[in-house]
């Protein structure tokens, strides 16, 4: 597997658990469970990207000869996870503004 499917699949992962951690402990921004699923995995995807090209060195989760740099995937994992929570929580003010909430 190539090193941008694994970042791609790490930042989905945390994406999602971080929109749904967001989403449990934020009742506010609450999207339900598939709402958070998907604002987490989109969020996750994008804050992964986004912090991978400010610190390019996240870039290599695989690494040479097939190993995986931990320090890569902890930061896709963080990037992701922020990701994710940061989109549910807009997500859900933006839709409780337009409820009239």
């Amino acid at each position: 597997m190539s090193g941008t499917l694994v970042n791609l699949i790490i930042q989905l992962i945390a994406g999602v658990v971080g929109g749904t951690a967001a989403g449990k402990a934020l009742k506010d921004y609450d999207l339900g469970g598939l709402g958070n699923t998907i604002a987490g995995a989109v969020g996750g995807v994008g804050g992964g990207q986004l912090l991978q090209m400010l610190i390019p060195a996240l870039a290599g989760a695989a690494g040479g000869a097939g190993g995986l740099d931990i320090g890569s995937i902890l930061g896709q994992l963080v990037g992701g996870g922020a990701g994710g929570a940061i989109l549910t929580v807009i997500a859900g003010f933006a839709k409780n503004a337009m409820a009239g909430k």
